[in-house]
């Protein structure tokens, strides 16, 4: 591995920079962006109770905000249950704002090295083919080099590319992920102050 680096020239070492920033940020994200720790199952169920025991207090809140972000948005809802609908929709909205911005953290990242991995990866075939054409003397070519010029050219587009590729996919799939958590803490937040107004009623 290190001999092909060294035949690939100064270019490849910031991919391989860019490929361990992106191996990072990918087991982070795979392990944070679970549904069990975003989404715990019960919770929702545990909320209503709560809210129907009228056990509502700042150490109640705080446990549940620190429990899952599923817990922020509906530790929001919880604070306002004596507010208007529309009040209390908008707390939500902002809470779930907040989380949104917590769960695609990262993915920013992770989507630049995706699109900059195979410019990378051109920018050192360039490089390649300048020292292919740097080897050309009045007296012909010097084969060492141009093989050398060559071997950065491809090494470089292949590393290159195979950085973006699964960068790309798992930048989608992350996304993807944090799109449907976001969905399904809307429609929980909503369902609960359903259940609140209802009550009232």
């Amino acid at each position: 591995m290190l001999a092909i680096f060294q035949a690939a020239g100064w270019p490849i070492w910031l991919l391989l920079i860019a490929s361990i920033v992106a191996l990072a940020l990918i087991i982070e994200r795979l392990l944070y962006l679970r549904r069990a720790k975003i989404l715990p199952r019960k919770l929702f169920d545990e909320v209503v109770q709560v809210y129907r025991n009228g056990k509502i207090t700042p150490d109640t809140l705080a446990k549940l905000e620190d429990n899952s972000p599923l817990g922020v948005v509906l530790a929001a809802a919880l604070r306002n249950v004596d507010a208007p609908r529309e009040v209390m929709k908008e707390s939500i909205e902002e809470a779930g704002s907040g989380v949104a911005h917590t769960l695609e953290r990262f993915l920013t990242t992770l989507g630049t090295i995706a699109t900059l991995a195979p410019l990378m990866g051109l920018f050192g075939t360039v490089v390649g083919m300048i020292e292919i054409f740097g080897s050309q003397n009045a007296s012909g070519s010097n084969p060492a080099q141009l093989a050398h010029g060559i071997s950065v050219a491809l090494y470089n587009t292949g590393f290159g590319l195979a950085i973006a590729m699964p960068a790309l996919v798992f930048y989608r799939h992350f996304r993807a992920l944090v799109d449907s958590f976001v969905i399904d803490m809307e429609q929980q937040a909503v369902k609960f102050v359903d259940i609140v107004h209802s009550g009232r009623q």
